[in-house]
């Protein structure tokens, strides 16, 4: 999808800048234009999507139908199925996460999307077919799937909005108030400027937490050292399962940059589970994605999601090895 950009990213890099390629400098910085730009790009495309959304869609209507008692834990597993067709990695889930919010569907619902869409996707499935085969493939896209759904729901429980930002309360009273003075009969060019605003307001409000949180990424991506989680998470370590998704908090990719370092560590007998909740926590949760939702949440919240979500990664990755 972004493959003109990636040869930009490598133009720029060791064409224009003269960098060499084994440059851990060059492979921080090519990592840093990349994901810049294609985050950049996808935080106007989905923010004026949502707020096109929002202009047609009352507010009180979409979380009305997320809420409803009789839906039995459905808004959560539909969440996590929506996360399941957007490919995107934990940063570029934020905005959209943000769309959810400003949109005012309940925020375990948004919570199951957001730790769904970077793990399941069209791109993940596909490699997992080809280096892992269909049996593997249908037992993680369900873990993904459930993973995602469990974490929404026990999240909910914990009524945890008290603990968003404070510029996500003025968002949501500036989007309530929007939408009620949007008529139905008005025509979208009316509408238009509008929304625009809204999405350079939005994009202002967290452009620095976006280049920061890349750039950590990027550092991370560039200068850890090949071989460095081996040797902590081999078979022989009975933590290795909790260790992996630690080590792996820290680190920043997608899915596609990160399946064949999980089948380089399957190949020199780190038992599948553990190389797959590795996985999980490198594409589900991350530094950088830290810094994008400490825009949106306090640092309680963002401490007890990815407390939550690491402890439903690590109990899959022991599943995991208990199948295979």
């Amino acid at each position: 999808m972004f493959y003109w950009l990636q040869n930009f990213s490598d133009w720029f890099v060791y064409d224009i800048l003269g960098i060499a390629t084994e440059n851990h400098l060059g492979e921080a910085l090519n990592f840093f234009i990349y994901d810049s730009i294609k985050i950049l790009l996808l935080l106007f495309v989905i923010i004026f999507f949502m707020g096109v959304v929002n202009s047609y869609f009352p507010v009180d209507r979409v979380r009305n139908f997320l809420s409803r008692k009789k839906l039995y834990g459905f808004e959560y597993l539909m969440a996590s199925l929506f996360g399941v067709v957007t490919p995107f990695c934990s940063c570029s889930s934020v905005p959209l996460f943000i769309g959810f919010v400003k949109g005012g569907i309940p925020l375990g619902v948004t919570f199951s999307f957001l730790v769904t869409s970077p793990l399941v996707n069209e791109v993940a499935i596909g490699l997992f077919l080809g280096l892992f085969g269909l049996k593997t493939t249908i037992i993680y896209v369900i873990s993904g799937i459930l993973l995602g759904t469990i974490s929404g729901a026990i999240l909910q429980k914990f009524k945890l909005e008290r603990f968003l930002t404070d510029w996500v309360k003025t968002v949501l009273n500036n989007s309530q108030a929007e939408t009620e003075a949007f008529a139905d009969k008005q025509k979208f060019t009316k509408r238009l400027p509008i929304i625009w605003q809204e999405v350079i307001k939005i994009i202002k409000g967290i452009l620095p937490y976006v280049l920061i949180g890349i750039a950590i990424g990027g550092l991370m991506h560039g200068y850890i050292p090949e071989g460095f989680f081996e040797k902590y998470i081999g078979k022989e370590n009975p933590f290795a399962v909790p260790v992996a998704v630690i080590l792996a908090v820290p680190m920043y990719s997608n899915a596609s940059g990160i399946l064949p370092v999980v089948q380089v560590l399957v190949a020199k007998g780190i038992p599948l589970g553990t190389a797959i909740a590795f996985m999980m926590g490198v594409v589900g949760l991350s530094l950088p994605e830290a810094m994008l939702l400490k825009k949106v949440m306090k640092i309680k919240l963002i401490g007890i999601f990815f407390g939550v979500v690491s402890l439903c990664i690590i109990i899959s990755g022991f599943l995991f090895n208990i199948i295979f």
